[in-house]
């Protein structure tokens, strides 16, 4: 029975929500195709939180631990990948499309010769092949591509599909681990955001864009973002202003991610920024003006000053959680 290898991603040594949704539609997938799901947990000290991958619909969960995997390094990363596939035999490996697996599945494609399609928003499998949803043109049009090769690396876009539990027993096997060898040169690691909740992983953003004229003014921004449980996002403005960090950076050149809801304030929707985020369930704008292309995209619009919409909109929904 062929089989579909899932490449999991921690933060902070937890599972990122994405991986539970990869995992998901693996499972989806291998019940229409007749396949194995089997996932991939790289790290330092994964092995006791492994099994919960089963209750997403994992068959099998293989471990890599070793004390030089507590970081991503490409290198070491990729050899770890092209080594379960060797023990799988995977027809599929489903990459989530986040900074690191932009970075390895192509890695990894090249490595095995082999087709790639990237940051997919839907799969389907029709008269017993799989068809690919890609978007182009910032989500103006969606492609629908298929790939010939006997082993398909996919990567899915996070917040896309659904993370749903389906109380299945993960048989955890440890992955033996090849010869790791690198020639990436780490000097040294500066870990920032703690707990902060990454933009990837969000159901709520609430982002900020040139309009706020200050990173003091961000404030504003984060005490919206906080009473809603929500993450603070950045334009590349704001992020070339050094207003706020990179990691916030949602467009075109920053992150990809699709929120439940997604509130814009003082930004005018850039095609760039729109293509980070126009997979958003629902959107909101706050501008002040309605010209802005935002304000017409969006799914509900506020014409008005950001300085003033933004504290009204947070205490009322204070209110309303009392």
């Amino acid at each position: 029975m062929s089989a579909i290898l899932v490449v999991t991603e921690l933060q902070n040594n937890e599972f990122k929500k994405s991986s539970f949704e990869t995992v998901s539609q693996a499972r989806r997938l291998a019940d229409s195709l007749g396949q194995t799901v089997t996932a991939l947990v790289i790290g330092s000290d994964v092995k006791a939180k492994a099994a919960s991958l089963g209750e997403y619909g994992a068959d099998q969960v293989l471990t890599a631990e070793d004390t030089k995997l507590e970081n991503f390094n490409p290198d070491y990363y990729k050899t770890i990948v092209i080594e379960a596939v060797k023990k799988v035999s995977p027809e599929i490996v489903l990459f989530i499309a986040t900074l690191q697996g932009r970075d390895l599945a192509p890695r990894v494609a090249a490595a095995l010769e082999t087709g790639l399609a990237s940051d997919c928003t839907g799969l389907e499998v029709v008269d017993g092949s799989l068809e690919i949803e890609h978007p182009l043109y910032a989500g103006k049009v969606f492609a629908k591509l298929s790939l010939e090769s006997p082993v398909k690396i996919l990567s899915l876009r996070p917040g896309v599909f659904e993370a749903k539990m389906n109380g299945k027993q993960a048989v955890v096997n440890s992955l033996e681990l090849p010869a790791l060898e690198s020639r990436i040169k780490i000097k040294e690691i500066n870990k920032t955001g703690g707990d902060k909740l990454d933009v990837t992983e969000a159901d709520i953003i609430v982002t900020g864009g040139r309009g706020v004229r200050s990173a003091e003014n961000f404030k504003i921004i984060e005490e919206l973002a906080t009473v809603l449980n929500a993450a603070v996002g950045a334009t590349r403005a704001v992020v070339d202003s050094e207003w706020r960090p990179h990691d916030e950076q949602v467009g075109q050149t920053g992150k990809v991610v699709s929120p439940s809801l997604y509130i814009m304030c003082g930004a005018s929707g850039s095609i760039q920024h729109w293509a980070g985020m126009s997979g958003s369930k629902c959107i909101v704008a706050v501008n002040k003006d309605p010209e802005a292309p935002i304000i017409k995209r969006a799914d509900y619009s506020i014409v008005g000053d950001l300085f003033e919409v933004v504290p009204a909109l947070t205490q009322e929904i204070k209110k309303i959680k009392g």
